[in-house]
């Protein structure tokens, strides 16, 4: 890694000495109230997961109810959840001068729907001391920022998409980090981020660090370092790593390719890796971990097929979460599973339909079936897994509702006994999903 780091690095310090802009970003600033932007994103999500090997939900301990994971004592086979949220989100622009100042600030609410003690559990609310999801939660944050030339220095509250630290966005409200984090693109085509969290919030916490590793209360510190760099107009590659105080290093590696094959057809090659090494008291146990994925796509007009693989070695299966819970950047990480097992090995079939060729724009369809075996378990008989996805989405393209999404996603989970006991457990997954945003400012 350090080897290829400063080869990269080099390569994009020659690309660019002819490149850099006549004018950064921070010279073009029209000031702090012109560029300010205020969106609000509506969201309304229903999801259900209807257990088939008798794994229900809620159990019942000294009266008190609870929501327990182990099998055979279960009130219920499937559990039910649904909730509006709104999320108002506030970007500044940057002041005129050599030094740019700025405020990012956002808040965010979530009512709960459905979803009774008895049917909860698929994290779209928290729950209180006797089960019950709450029926309401809320939460805010902002951010200082400051830019000179095109490198921006954010404090705060913020939302992430590192490979080696993502904040998740997938049920009502995002996660929230709270720390620096610097983006430098002084360099044509070459982007560095560094930063330094401290705090994660969960998506149903709505405390500042709610986040728990495994066996431990929460993130302490994370150090994170990465870069980006586009070869081409079809080729970027990147890498990041990782420092999560007392519980691991990571490093990750990304390529994509694009062959153009002619103006209806084209070849995309993706490959992604991590390696994870715990560190320190290494509070989430043994997580010494290599994993990567291979991803192939061909794309013929209105349709794209799509072939992969994934490989996991080492101590334990890829671990993630105190680091977010998008911190999994993967081929096969899809609805439910992500196939990232001791010793595991999987592969992808893929199918999508985009049915603007066909007259509807805005509407597509995605179908995929991933198969994973060779898991290493407790009883030390092989794990399988498999996982069947079907999902349609529309997006409304003109007229008051414009940019609506309605989505429809509904997975098909199962795993034989050996991995069921270790891991997961049989399950179909609906959800349905309703988007709306809307640009105030």
């Amino acid at each position: 890694m350090r080897v290829m780091k400063w080869s990269m690095i080099a390569l994009a310090v020659a690309a660019g000495t002819s490149q850099f802009a006549m004018a950064s970003s921070q010279d073009d600033s029209k000031g702090f109230l012109e560029d300010q932007s205020l969106k609000l994103k509506t969201r309304f999500e229903y999801m259900n997961r209807d257990f088939k090997s008798g794994y229900g939900n809620a159990t019942r301990a000294n009266g008190n109810k609870t929501t327990s994971n182990v099998p055979g004592i279960k009130e219920s086979g499937y559990r039910q959840d649904s909730g509006i949220s709104q999320l108002l989100t506030y970007e500044s622009g940057f002041t005129q001068g050599t030094v740019g100042f700025g405020l990012d600030a956002f808040v965010g609410g979530a009512a709960k729907i459905d979803g009774g003690a008895g049917h909860a559990g698929n994290g779209l609310f928290a729950t209180n001391g006797d089960g019950e999801p709450e029926d309401t939660q809320s939460r805010a944050g902002g951010a200082v920022k400051f830019r000179v030339s095109d490198t921006v220095i954010k404090y705060g509250n913020q939302f992430v998409a590192s490979p080696v630290f993502a904040t998740d966005d997938s049920r009502m409200l995002p996660e929230v980090a709270t720390g620096t984090l610097i983006t430098s693109k002084e360099i044509k085509g070459l982007e560095v981020n560094l930063g330094r969290f401290t705090a994660l919030g969960s998506q149903t916490g709505m405390g500042r660090d709610s986040i728990n590793g495994k066996g431990a209360k929460g993130l302490t510190s994370a150090n994170i370092g990465g870069a980006t760099y586009q070869f081409t107009d079809n080729f970027v590659a990147g890498f990041a790593a990782s420092d999560v105080d007392n519980y691991f290093k990571k490093q990750y590696i990304n390529a994509n390719y694009t062959l153009p094959i002619n103006d209806s057809q084209s070849l995309n090659f993706d490959f992604n890796g991590y390696r994870t090494k715990g560190d320190g008291q290494e509070l989430a146990g043994a997580v010494d971990n290599k994993i990567w994925s291979l991803a192939a796509a061909y794309s013929i007009g209105a349709h794209k097929f799509t072939v992969g693989h994934q490989r996991s070695t080492g101590d334990n299966g890829y671990y993630y979460g105190v680091d977010g819970n998008s911190t999994v950047f993967l081929a096969n990480s899809i609805q439910i599973s992500d196939f990232v097992g001791k010793d595991e090995r999987s592969w992808q079939a893929r199918y999508d339909l985009n049915m603007a060729s066909y007259g509807v724009p805005g509407l597509s369809f995605m179908t995929r079936y991933v198969k994973g075996d060779n898991i290493s378990t407790s009883s030390n008989t092989e794990g399988k897994e498999t996982e069947a996805n079907f999902e349609a989405k529309y997006v409304l393209q003109e007229g008051p509702a414009k940019d609506l999404s309605l989505r429809v996603r509904y997975a098909v989970y199962r795993a034989n006994d050996a991995y069921n006991a270790d891991y997961a457990t049989d399950n179909n997954d609906l959800r349905f999903i309703a988007e709306y945003p809307l640009n105030i400012l």
